[in-house]
């Protein structure tokens, strides 16, 4: 009955294939910079994490959680997570799957709050940048495998990649949001004073913006924890692997057994991060 209309489909998947066709001809070499620096991050991250004993890295989470939060009961939350992990012997598995959280930090967050900052000084570049952030996180996750194996393969890498498109997005918004809402008087009183454009962006817009930014890599590691198991289906190690591993098996126990460790490291970075929490 709509023939006539399917005849003449507009040719989405079609152009985004010659798209990406023309990327990986005509820029491999970016790619595979690119690709190199991101390995580079993940190994060191890796080996920073893997190579001091079990109990340092938990006494670390620990003074940092304190330090975050000043609550003794926040430090010891996060060590009995991390012993947890340990008596249900998926350590290895979470510093892999921290490893990715890890780096797609340090990513997301130096990428999203500059242009979070250069939006919210420019009204016209986030009416620009908006719908694409959109698209970036409305998209199924799923579609973003595709891209990340054709340019990057198999690994940690492409999962990485996949995980950053798909978490960029908070870190922009929430700065913007931060720096967009610094009150007017506070602005106003430093430029009475002689502030320069750098100094209210340095001694005013992000002090102001500060919770805002924080929710933000807040948000980071919440998305790209959630993103694990998906990040296990292009070959990225972790915490989804053995979910993968017992979707594939029907394997209640094991399904169960990830899964909430999962659970139990989300919590407990939440809890860390959590400065609206802090008294």
């Amino acid at each position: 009955m709509l023939d006539w209309l399917t005849d003449y489909k507009i040719p989405v998947g079609d152009v985004a294939e010659i798209v990406f066709d023309g990327i990986r001809t005509h820029a491999g070499w970016l790619l595979d910079a690119l690709a190199r620096g991101m390995e580079g991050l993940i190994d060191g991250v890796l080996w920073a994490l893997e190579s001091p004993h079990p109990f340092v890295i938990i006494a670390l989470f620990m003074a940092l959680a304190y330090a975050l939060q000043r609550s003794w009961k926040v430090a010891l939350f996060v060590g009995l997570g991390f012993l947890f992990v340990l008596n249900q012997d998926y350590w290895e598995e979470t510093l892999e799957s921290l490893t990715l959280v890890l780096s797609a930090c340090v990513v997301c967050m130096g990428v999203g709050v500059p242009i979070g900052i250069a939006a919210a000084h420019r009204p016209r570049l986030y009416t620009v940048i908006r719908p694409v952030l959109d698209l970036m996180q409305t998209l199924p996750t799923f579609v973003y495998l595709i891209p990340a194996i054709v340019f990057f393969g198999i690994g940690m890498v492409p999962g990485l990649m996949a995980t950053v498109i798909f978490v960029v997005p908070a870190p922009i918004r929430l700065t913007y949001l931060g720096v967009s809402s610094t009150p007017e008087p506070l602005l106003e009183a430093a430029r009475a004073f002689g502030a320069t454009d750098r100094q209210v962006l340095w001694k005013v817009e992000l002090p102001s913006a500060f919770p805002q930014i924080m929710a933000g890599l807040n948000q980071t590691i919440m998305l790209s924890l959630s993103m694990v198991v998906i990040a296990a289906l292009v070959g990225a190690d972790g915490l989804g692997v053995p979910v993968v591993r017992a979707l594939n098996q029907v394997n209640t126990s094991l399904g169960f057994e990830s899964g909430f460790v999962i659970v139990v490291v989300a919590i407990m970075l939440d809890r860390m991060l959590n400065v609206g929490g802090r008294k």
